[in-house]
């Protein structure tokens, strides 16, 4: 073997761990996050809610999920990703197929909380340690590939069940449904059977290389800093407050979105689905593409760019006819928002796994990341729950979403104060740790052992 790390022969099983991991967030964020969404306005009607009311549904989510986000954390360092993934997907499952009974506004509400559990334990947090562990080289493009997933289920998902949800003999429950049997079929069995914790379990290197690459042949010193010493650093909490923005804005617009659409631009409900769906299409677009940016430029430089293409995605839903600053109702203007808007999420979703990753490195990836997952979830519990109170006492979204393009505009400003630390001189001046369970071993062992 090259001592180089020259690329291995045979099928790297990486891949189909990737297609596992891309395949269980698809369903973690689209059931548990997009779906419900995009249906809060026929939830209003079925059970007589106001708006602050069904957005406080999708903040639980957000709430338990950063709550639990240390502690999923915790275990992901201490157990590994498969165990905590593998129960995390029967949960998804389980609560998607409870959803359709739901019959008063508690249930909802409990059923969102648990939404909110899988939202870590299945979602993007717990992936992103997983596919660190098969990749190093081609870690951008394929974070970028799993991150895509997500928006692709939002993009997906909607317009698959929208026949049933518009047809007076089915509905949304029958449309959830649907989805739920869908997690049954495709990620359950998906993440079970085929994906595995690291390279050497299947006797490979990561990024299927014939060797480990020159210096990483002790996997008792994975590069990076202890969370106690990111803590001390400006470029954590610089990333964490920009994160806390740019996710306060980004839940806010995806949350109140259909709203906005069917209540105050006039559209229908399959147009205003319609346009939801392209928001999350053009953010695949955005993730690949910013994704593939972060392989070849600096990530705090492609982070901040994909910041301000959001904020000027929440530019344009205002218009100024006459000097009158107004929200646009407009359908070219509308279209262009949902191309511009869900490039710039796409890309700031994605750029912010990675730009945690290149400053912080690998040595205790799961505690940072949790960590900036919980600020952040707060972030997307007020930009829901808060939009959604102010809409209420508003009368519309004029000042909600005014409030919005604000803390995105903060959040793009923060993101030039974060810079990627040199951790390679303090992991080497550092004792070794214990070898964790997420990291991939010097040298494989048989399948099976």
């Amino acid at each position: 073997m090259s001592r180089g790390g020259r690329q291995g022969q045979g099928f790297f099983y990486g891949w189909i761990v990737s297609g596992g991991a891309t395949l269980a967030y698809f369903f973690t964020n689209g059931v548990a996050y997009y779906l419900p969404q995009n249906l809060f306005p026929r939830l209003i009607e079925d059970f007589g809610l106001t708006v602050s009311q069904v957005s406080l549904a999708g903040a639980l989510t957000f709430m338990v999920g950063g709550l639990s986000a240390p502690l999923a954390g915790l275990l992901i360092d201490r157990y590994g990703t498969v165990k905590v993934l593998r129960c995390g997907i029967l949960v998804l499952a389980i609560t998607a197929t409870l959803y359709p009974f739901t019959a008063s506004l508690w249930q909802l509400y409990l059923l969102h909380m648990l939404f909110g559990v899988t939202m870590v334990s299945a979602g993007l947090m717990i992936n992103v340690v997983l596919l660190s562990n098969w990749f190093n080289v081609k870690r951008g493009r394929v974070i970028g590939v799993l991150v895509a997933g997500s928006s692709l289920a939002g993009f997906v998902l909607p317009n698959l069940i929208s026949g049933l949800v518009a047809s007076p003999d089915y509905g949304w429950r029958w449309g959830f449904g649907l989805a739920a049997a869908l997690i049954w079929l495709l990620p359950v069995p998906a993440v079970w059977l085929f994906v595995r914790e690291q390279p050497a379990d299947v006797g490979q290197f990561a990024d299927g290389l014939d060797a480990p690459p020159r210096g990483h042949e002790n996997p008792q010193a994975l590069p990076g800093v202890t969370l106690r010493e990111a803590l001390r650093t400006r470029t954590l909490w610089a990333l964490a407050l920009g994160s806390f923005c740019l996710w306060f804005s980004i839940t806010a617009v995806n949350s109140q979105l259909t709203l906005f659409l069917e209540q105050e631009a006039g559209l229908g409900i399959r147009q205003a689905t319609l346009f939801y769906s392209l928001v999350l299409g053009f953010s695949v677009a955005g993730k690949f593409l910013f994704g593939w940016l972060a392989d070849h430029r600096p990530k705090q430089e492609v982070m901040i760019v994909a910041s301000l293409v959001m904020l000027a995605g929440c530019l344009l839903l205002f218009q100024w006819p006459g000097g009158t600053l107004m929200l646009t109702d407009r359908v070219p203007q509308l279209a262009v928002f949902t191309l511009v808007y869900g490039l710039g999420f796409g890309g700031a979703f994605t750029m912010i796994q990675l730009v945690c990753i290149a400053s912080f490195g690998q040595r205790e990836l799961g505690r940072i990341l949790g960590l900036i997952i919980f600020i952040d979830t707060i972030g997307a519990v007020l930009g829901i729950a808060g939009i959604g109170l102010l809409r209420d006492a508003t009368g519309d979204y004029l000042l909600p979403f005014l409030i919005v393009a604000a803390v995105a505009l903060i959040g793009a400003i923060n993101m030039w104060f974060v810079r990627p630390l040199d951790f390679a001189a303090t992991t080497a001046a550092t004792p070794a740790p214990p070898v964790p369970r997420t990291a991939a071993p010097s040298s494989p062992t048989p399948p099976g052992r």
